[in-house]
């Protein structure tokens, strides 16, 4: 997704980053977004091992 990005790319970014919120706000930003990708992480896990144990089940059914 990034990888066309490039590291001007990313320094230009950031420095509009810095301009727009900032050296205050930033470090908030990051660990606001952060959290979020925490927990969208936790409930992409969670609903992968709750699919997983529902197919288990089905499997189990059919061989009886």
């Amino acid at each position: 997704m990034f990888s066309n990005i490039g590291v001007p790319g990313l320094i230009l970014i950031l420095t509009l980053a810095l301009i727009i919120f900032g050296p205050k706000k930033l470090p908030e930003i990051g660990k606001a977004f952060g959290q979020t990708l925490k927990e969208f992480k936790k409930s992409t896990r969670e609903l992968t091992d709750d699919v997983m144990e529902d197919l288990n089940e089905e499997k189990k059914n059919l061989t009886k």
